[in-house]
């Protein structure tokens, strides 16, 4: 097996010749940059977060501007590129730099690493790509080119199986080009290595990659013990006044959706007579129950019903005024959206 030195030298030639040097977040390299795209990056492609990143720094250009966003701009800005918990994480991030460092970045591990959705990986991304410091990563890429590299059993999210993996990693981070280096293995695993057809041909770390010495690149890393989600019901109640514009309540600041704004839910569609009357007074002219579909979370399937409650007029609102709101189709407010809420109103849309 080739030395750590070795190794590294390989995927940094391959990266000149053949990695991604073009990327938004490449172009006036700083940390507040590199932080926001590894955020957008945890667990998203490179191709949906282009778009997002592009929207985002023009309407955030610095930590500054972030900072003194209001949370809906930011959720709204957010809306699709789903996890949203990163979102508000790296609003609150993003005041805490303004805040306790005048808007300078931490540049240690610790320091990064006290910052809200941040991990070590991530960190470890910024500092080498921003600071040009020698920190290692360890994003899903990474693990699929290490654990096949040198055949790790188990599944990652075990602990020893990722401790084992973060040792391969510390060990083959070289001293020099470290921000390349970082680049490269993740481009590696996202162009060569990926998940189900891996291009072994054209690897530059074929000739040592244990598991393609023994034919079994699919086996690593080793995968997820199967669970089966348990599967959740709702009741979405589009109350539509005769302006024509949707109710929308912003949920809590915690939990699912926490933060965005959605359809008040009820029990069963016929309670959509009920909330009409406890929230406006008024009994809807007409209730509709509207074909019924699935929305999947990391942790369980949630199977959803929306009823269209039509009324005659436009009620006033009768809650905190921040947290209610009118939603007008044909000039829509710029607010964060629940991913099934964004796509009902699309539709009626």
């Amino acid at each position: 097996m080739p030395s750590a030195n070795a190794f590294a030298n390989r995927v940094l030639k391959w990266f000149d010749q053949h990695g991604r040097h073009d990327l938004p977040w490449q172009r006036d390299t700083s940390p507040y940059r590199v932080w926001v795209s590894e955020i957008m990056l945890q667990q998203t492609q490179v191709k949906t977060v282009i778009p997002y990143f592009e929207r985002f720094m023009a309407a955030f250009p610095d930590v500054q501007a972030l900072a003194g966003a209001p949370e809906d701009a930011v959720l709204h800005l957010w809306t699709g590129l789903g996890y949203y918990a990163r979102a508000r994480n790296l609003h609150k991030a993003a005041k805490q730099i303004a805040e306790e460092g005048q808007g300078r970045f931490p540049d240690t591990l610790e320091g990064l690493c006290s910052l809200p959705g941040v991990g070590r990986s991530t960190a470890g991304a910024i500092l080498s790509i921003a600071f040009g410091q020698r920190a290692s990563i360890l994003d899903g890429n990474v693990k699929r080119v290490l654990a096949r590299y040198q055949r790790v059993d188990g599944w990652p999210g075990q602990s020893a199986v990722h401790q084992h993996l973060w040792d391969i990693a510390e060990q083959y981070t070289p001293r020099k080009r470290c921000a390349d280096y970082t680049q490269a293995m993740m481009d590696l695993g996202a162009t060569l290595c990926t998940r189900s057809a891996p291009d072994c041909k054209r690897c530059p770390l074929a000739s040592g990659c244990q598991a393609l010495a023994h034919g079994d690149q699919h086996a690593y890393p080793g995968k997820k013990p199967r669970k089966v989600l348990p599967v959740k019901s709702a009741c979405f109640l589009i109350a539509r006044s005769g302006d024509g514009d949707i109710w929308l309540e912003k949920r809590p600041p915690s939990g699912i959706w926490g933060g965005l704004w959605c359809f008040p839910e009820i029990d069963a569609p016929a309670h959509g007579r009920t909330l009409c009357l406890d929230r406006w007074g008024a009994e809807p002219a007409a209730l509709q129950v509207l074909p019924g579909f699935r929305h999947t979370f990391s942790h369980y399937h949630l199977d959803i019903t929306p009823v269209m409650a039509t009324l005659d007029t436009t009620p006033q609102a009768v809650m905190e005024a921040s947290r209610q709101l009118w939603y007008n189709l044909r000039q829509p407010p710029q607010i964060g959206l629940a991913a099934p809420v964004a796509s009902l109103l699309a539709q009626l849309a």
